[in-house]
């Protein structure tokens, strides 16, 4: 800490508190909040000029790990020491707003500030609440922690009222959920609504929650018993929340009633809407007739205090989501499929996501854009072949696609960030001056789009005319006299300089005192030169004339220099910099200089406001642009991935109507990996012929990466439009990715892996079609071998026989491949490995991994060699495999074991008599051949059987092998 402040300011910090108890009683009878709790309070502090944080109590314990990851910098206040005193640590006001960012956005916690109240000295006792803000709620301090930072993704904040549905006649078991949904994007000034039907599982609201990166969920607050349908339901409905990492809010019931919403939502929409009257808005705004999610979107415009704010009046869209316009993912599709990086995990190795390989995009609108297509592939056959044709253009258009990149795409700022600085009246000239050199690059952009060249025919020009050039055209217009507006007001010579003024002669008075300011610096020049020449110094390099921010202009020398000087000039101090001085002549220069300065700021300030209002007339284009860029930006980025990794472009086929076949497919993310060489698999999953496919083989022999990422991944990346890792791809339209994949628990909620494991069936069994595809990667397992065998063969014959999905069941239960035998379109995969028995005494083996997929089953799970790789202790692995050896060895004589020689004898004799006599009933004998009765119905075949059944009933009753192998078939 003394490094951070120097000594003396830490002292001075702390006796603000040490010496004045009334602070530790005030924040003694404050609400008990802690970031273990999800909210972090900090407490804006001054002194000696200087601005600082403090954190207090179990934030300040917080900040010691987080921060300065050590508890030595705590210092404890008041009596008793570390033992009763209240912990506290001071942060400089940088690294507390690096903090509060990163909780808002990676630790999804709650913020607070707390200022000093008005009226007090200089020991601040008593504080109020100035700053609050939520991961979906980021308006209060926007302006505050991210003026500088772009976000990663939008801070989406959704509220959620639940009612019931009515029952499904056939399946009245199964209550339905009516749920309504309001969500709302801060940043762009967007309102989303939706109603639908769900699931007792919540699975539509989940997939939406995905769809949208929800950060942030508001829920009403249950009953006072907690006993509730409504409380189980909303129990229900926070688990699904925590799986996909939204922080919950909850408020009261009342403030999900929609009454006055007919009058209040008007007045937040963009014209016409907002003209009509609160009589007629049910006709002219079609999102409040729906039944449920108008009550949502009341509590979430109360939340947000969007009608406290009239910058946000006339400024919101509203739109109608639509579940079924894109794929649905589960958050276990999510976590499986690596598509984003988890707010835990944020800065690490960016090739380990899908987002990481695919995000090459030179602009942060463009980053987030990717971001929400990766959560929102499309399921309409035409879009998705409208972004390919996009994508191929500039695939082979290599020179277009780095000239945009480049020369234009680079030094694009994120517009939608200044058009909202723009319209809360907090942007700057800077803001101004950053909109002016889009504007300038616009007409080179508009060329470059002009000038793209494709292989293929004349339809790919004119989808690049439709989805840029004419729109950008359009914006070049609208924004040409903006151009003329900075070129008229600012001093575009400063800009060098990154000094941003109006020009001089915009105004005859900055004209009169721009002028008087040359005159006093021509004075203040020419006393310099006067007293250099009487001193008999060099100027600039001896005599100093300086802007010092305690005395204004003055001379300065070092102090042996400074014994030159007589008692004519005036000294005004001395530190190790050297001696100030100054002149009668200088100081009244001076004095003139900071008074014209002061006049000439004034007003400019005034100018500058005006300037700023003109520019904020041209948000709804600079918006229309923002979008264009982005969209473009995404493009660009797939192009320059698919051409440098050597993607194909995949034959997207109609939901339900084809086949996936996938030649060489590699995973995208691992192929980018250092000292990673891929070997690539083919994937063929033909309908109703091997649609269903269990894959078996060792640990570590790649069966997880072949069914998540090689064909979950390579499906989802043709559904964005993307170009895949393959040589050749048929893909059909999937309208959802269900994934069981890895063991997790949540034990402070009660749920046990094994029962997160059945949730996350128990979802892709209630929500799986036939145009689904579901992966599992291993099922069962958290239980007894037989229980969770049993699972695993009825969900995989439910899934196989009634649903049938396209299906990946990765599995150790090797008798689950049986399941070929009895169903068409179940087949066996497996990953290769080689085994070599080396030492027959111990039975050890040597054992190579191929990473390939064939045909065909696997007997070995080889998980004692993945123990060996482990380097688990000698005498485990040895004790392992005696064991196992030991079970093996059971196994195989258990059977034989069981019955006695002439029991298993003389079942095989009443068997064969049993086929002898069914085969020949009424034949003819010829010879040594019997001729059967062709014309036999099916009826009088059956009738046959159970003839010769009852006749050796006693005999099968008295064997005991023969009912084994009875039961058994």
């Amino acid at each position: 800490m003394a490094q951070m402040y120097g000594k003396e300011k830490d002292a001075e910090r702390d006796s603000i508190d040490h010496t004045d108890p009334g602070f530790i009683s005030f924040f003694a009878k404050l609400p008990p909040k802690s970031p273990s709790t999800g909210t972090l309070r900090l407490f804006s502090r001054t002194s000696g000029g200087d601005s600082f944080y403090a954190a207090y109590g179990p934030d300040a314990t917080f900040v010691a790990q987080n921060v300065y990851h050590t508890n030595s910098v705590i210092k404890y206040l008041g009596t008793g020491g570390r033992s009763a005193g209240l912990p506290s640590v001071i942060l400089k006001t940088s690294v507390a707003h690096v903090l509060l960012r990163d909780a808002l956005t990676t630790k999804q916690l709650r913020i607070e500030i707390w200022v000093p109240e008005a009226g007090q000295g200089k020991k601040c006792a008593k504080f109020q609440l100035d700053k609050e803000a939520s991961p979906g709620n980021l308006q209060a301090v926007e302006d505050l922690l991210f003026v500088n930072s772009d976000f990663v993704s939008a801070p989406i904040v959704m509220a959620i009222k639940l009612a019931t549905a009515p029952a499904d006649a056939l399946s009245s078991q199964a209550r339905l959920r009516s749920v309504g949904v309001a969500f709302a994007d801060t940043t762009s000034r967007e309102i989303g609504v939706s109603d639908f039907v769900d699931n007792d599982l919540f699975s539509n609201l989940e997939s939406l929650v995905i769809q949208l990166s929800v950060k942030e969920a508001i829920i009403p607050t249950g009953t006072t018993t907690g006993a509730t349908d409504r409380d189980i339901d909303l129990n229900k409905l926070k688990a699904v929340l925590d799986r996909c990492g939204v922080v919950v809010t909850e408020r009261k019931p009342s403030q999900f009633t929609a009454k006055n919403l007919a009058h209040d939502l008007p007045r937040l929409l963009k014209n016409p809407v907002a003209s009509v009257t609160s009589a007629d808005s049910t006709a002219t705004i079609p999102q409040l007739n729906l039944p449920t999610a108008p009550s949502a979107l009341s509590a979430l415009i109360l939340y947000l205090s969007l009608l406290n704010d009239p910058v946000n009046h006339g400024m919101y869209a509203i739109r109608t989501h639509d579940l079924s316009q894109y794929m649905k993912l589960d958050a276990s599709a999510l976590r499986a499929l690596n598509l984003v990086e988890s707010a835990s995990k944020l800065g690490g190795n960016q090739n380990t996501t899908l987002f990481g390989v695919l995000n090459k995009c030179k602009t942060s609108q463009g980053a987030r854009l990717l971001g929400t297509w990766l959560k929102q592939p499309l399921v309409n056959l035409h879009e998705i072949h409208k972004r390919q044709s996009l994508v191929q253009i500039f695939v082979e258009d290599t020179s277009s696609r780095r000239t945009l990149q480049d020369e234009y795409l680079k030094s694009m700022p994120d517009l939608s960030r200044i058009c909202k600085r723009f319209l809360k009246s907090v942007a700057s000239l800077e803001d101004v001056v950053r909109v002016f050199q889009v504007v300038l690059k616009l007409p080179g952009m508009i060329e470059s789009l002009a000038v793209v060249q494709c292989d293929t025919d004349g339809l790919y020009s004119s989808l690049v005319e439709e989805t840029y050039l004419h729109a950008v055209k359009e914006c070049n217009t609208s924004l040409e006299k903006y151009g003329e507006m900075v070129e008229q007001t600012l001093d575009l010579n400063e800009l060098e300089g990154h000094n941003y003024v109006i020009k001089p002669d915009y105004d005859p008075r900055l004209q009169e005192l721009a002028e008087k300011l040359t005159q006093v610096r021509d004075g203040l020049d020419q006393e310099h030169q006067k007293t250099g020449e009487e001193l008999d110094l060099e100027l600039d390099k001896k005599l100093h004339l300086e802007n010092n921010q305690v005395y204004g202009y003055c001379f300065r020398l070092t102090k042996n220099d400074a014994k030159k000087l007589s008692k004519r000039y005036i000294e005004l101090g001395t530190n190790k910099g050297g001696v100030f001085f100054t002149t009668a002549v200088l100081k009244q220069h001076a004095e003139d200089f900071k008074e014209i300065s002061t006049t000439y700021a004034r007003t400019q300030s005034g100018l500058v406001k005006e300037v700023i209002e003109i520019a904020a007339t041209y948000v709804p284009v600079l918006e229309t642009l923002n979008n264009i860029l982005a969209h473009l930006d995404v493009i660009l980025s797939f192009a320059h991935v698919s051409a440098n990794a050597q993607y194909v472009k995949p034959n997207v086929t109609e939901k339900g109507s084809g086949s996936l076949i996938l030649k060489e497919a590699r995973h995208p993310c691992l192929e980018m990996q250092d000292g990673i060489s891929f070997i690539a698999n083919d994937v063929e999953m033909i309908k109703d012929k091997s649609e269903f496919q269990i894959i078996t083989g060792p640990n570590m022999g790649g069966k997880s990466t072949f069914i998540r990422q090689v064909v979950g991944v390579i499906s989802l990346m043709a559904q964005i439009g993307c170009f895949v890792p393959c040589t050749e791809a048929q893909i059909p339209v999937f309208d959802s990715i269900l994934c069981r994949v890895g063991a997790g628990d949540s034990q402070l909620k009660g749920v046990s892996t094994f029962m997160a494991e059945m949730l996350e069936t128990a979802t892709i069994l209630r929500s799986a079609t036939k145009d689904s595809l579901v992966i599992i990667d291993e099922l069962g397992r958290g239980t007894s071998t037989y229980d969770g065998f049993g699972l695993a063969w009825a969900i995989s014959e439910y899934i196989a026989c009634q649903i049938h999905a396209f299906t990946l069941f990765a599995t150790h239960f090797h008798e689950l491949t049986s399941l070929e035998q009895q169903i068409t379109h179940v087949k066996n995969l497996h990953v290769v490995a080689h085994v070599t028995k080396s030492h027959k005494a111990t039975r050890e083996q040597d054992i190579t991994l191929l990473y390939k997929v064939e045909a065909g089953i696997s007997d070995q799970s080889l998980g004692i060699h993945v123990a060996e790789l482990a380097n688990f202790p000698e005498d485990v692995v040895k004790l392992a495999r005696k064991n196992a050896k030991e079970l093996e060895d059971f196994n195989e004589e258990h059977v034989d074991n069981m019955f006695a020689p002439e029991v298993i004898e003389s079942g095989i004799d009443t068997m064969e008599a049993f086929f002898r006599k069914w085969s020949s009933p009424k034949g003819q004998e010829d010879g040594d051949d019997v001729v059967m009765e062709d014309d036999a119905s099916p009826d009088v075949q059956l009738g046959e059987l159970k003839k010769h059944i009852n006749e050796l009933r006693p005999v099968i009753q008295s064997n005991p092998w023969l009912q084994s192998v009875i039961t058994t078939l």
